[in-house]
């Protein structure tokens, strides 16, 4: 396969169904259930000092965690505290900046920033004000460029047209739009009524104030959804012709995330019905032109993630796939996590020991990892398959001093056995993700994940399709 075409999808629902069904996404490798308490804010200085000599030459990200919102969605399962009263959100601003600048003599310097990412929660439960001011927070540490990606998760349900220009005047230029759902029906029985027309008026304003990429989330598998249904809400979302749609699949776990409990487990579509509306979701998808860029995301053609994908460029992160070369990250707020040469590092969830934390002069470190020889060897694996679709061995066995059929005896073989699935071609350099293994990449990566191997988790990942 020496040239491969991204318009095209296999979608080979026996295998799907005759696959391990359940892994992770792969935002991180080592994924974050591998973080561990042994890590502090001592590891965390280290690299950011490393970082600061010199050392590693590498772009800049920040990621802001917003926790609050107004109402709780009974599917979510993000870290988020529900209110009404956005006043709560001034004090955690204040320890916003005083985590800033406790972080502020590790960095030294103002950083230029590539990317800034705002998540929740509801970054939009801020009001202009106090956007303004954790804006004005940011510049007095980091350098905003004019080529920047800066994005912004929205709930459409509480922003208006003004607040869409404000953020514009801010630098925000891209923005992750949640739908999820138009069917009144699904709506109510998650407890997230938004219409069609609010939605439309979000969208339209990020596109009048130059916003240049919007994207929408769709989840599948939510109670009364139905193939009927699910078609009236891609008509109504592909309406509104956004440049990049995710398609995710809910995960039902009330064990872990209380909200879920509200949801009535009998009107959870069948895992037949699922596949039903994923089948259909992903042939629609692509007969109106989207290109799948990977797992459950779509692109139109022109869009950034389409052309870093045809170019060889597409690179993936904890927020997901992105267009910019691998960036260091820093976190800012509760359960933010950041990335800094060979380390992970993850402030505590949980609000009140995050802010005691600060008020003790330390960086709110929970957990961490750092990364050996072969974490990092594997994550640039991972990262080539989930990104490019295809493995060229010879760049790794000349950095880590490997003979990599050798030194993944093991994967190779279990490799072989998903080349006679057709989900790879395996030639003597290089390996290849097929068509119908675009759609299964996750099951792929797996194997290269020594982490899945050979070590015990508690985590609950989600499934693969």
């Amino acid at each position: 396969m020496s040239e491969q075409n991204f318009s095209t999808i296999d979608f080979d629902r026996k295998l799907i169904e005759s696959l391990p069904s359940n892994g992770p996404r792969y935002t991180s490798y080592p994924t974050a259930d591998r973080f561990n308490t042994q890590f502090t804010e001592s590891n965390y200085i280290s690299a950011l000092k490393h970082r600061s000599s010199g050392a590693l030459d590498k772009p800049l990200s920040l990621y802001i965690h917003i926790p609050f919102c107004n109402t709780i969605c009974f599917y979510c399962g993000c870290n988020k505290i529900a209110t009404k009263d956005r006043s709560v959100a001034d004090r955690y601003i204040d320890y916003l900046e005083k985590e800033t600048q406790l972080l502020r003599p590790h960095l030294k310097g103002q950083h230029r920033l590539e990317q800034l990412h705002f998540g929740g929660g509801t970054p939009t439960f801020l009001s202009d004000e106090q956007f303004q001011r954790i804006f004005s927070i940011i510049g007095d540490t980091f350098e905003l460029i004019d080529n920047g990606e800066y994005s912004i998760e929205i709930d459409p349900r509480k922003v208006t047209k003004e607040n869409i220009q404000n953020l514009a005047k801010l630098g925000l230029n891209r923005m992750s739009v949640g739908i999820q759902d138009f069917n009144p029906d699904v709506q109510a029985a998650v407890n997230r009524i938004q219409s069609e027309e609010e939605t439309r008026t979000v969208i339209e304003a990020a596109r009048e104030n130059g916003f240049k990429s919007v994207s929408v989330d769709l989840i599948y598998g939510l109670p009364h959804q139905t193939l009927d249904s699910i078609k009236t809400t891609l008509d109504k979302t592909l309406a509104l012709s956004p440049d990049r749609l995710a398609l995710y699949h809910y995960a039902h776990l009330p064990h872990l995330f209380m909200p879920q409990r509200r949801i009535d487990d009998a009107a959870i579509p069948s895992s037949q019905t699922k596949l039903d509306i994923l089948q259909y979701a992903v042939q629609r998808l692509t007969d109106e032109g989207y290109l799948f860029i990977g797992m459950d995301h779509f692109a139109k053609p022109q869009d950034e993630l389409s052309i870093a994908l045809q170019q060889g460029r597409l690179q993936r992160n904890f927020q997901g796939y992105s267009t910019y070369a691998e960036c260091d990250l820093i976190g800012l707020g509760v359960s933010s996590i950041g990335k800094v040469g060979n380390v992970y590092a993850q402030n505590e969830r949980g609000l009140d020991i995050y802010y005691a934390k600060i008020d003790a002069g330390q960086l709110p470190i929970m957990r961490g990892y750092t990364l050996n020889k072969d974490d990092l060897l594997r994550r640039g694996i991972i990262q080539a398959l989930m990104c490019r679709f295809s493995l060229s061995m010879l760049p790794f066995e000349e950095q880590y001093s490997i003979r990599f059929r050798d030194y993944f005896a093991t994967e190779m073989a279990e490799l072989k056995q998903m080349e006679e699935y057709g989900l790879v071609e395996i030639e003597p350099q290089f390996i290849w993700v097929t068509d119908k293994g675009r759609f299964l990449i996750r099951n792929i990566a797996m194997i290269f994940d020594a982490h899945l191997r050979h070590s015990k988790t508690t985590a609950t990942y989600s499934k693969t399709v």
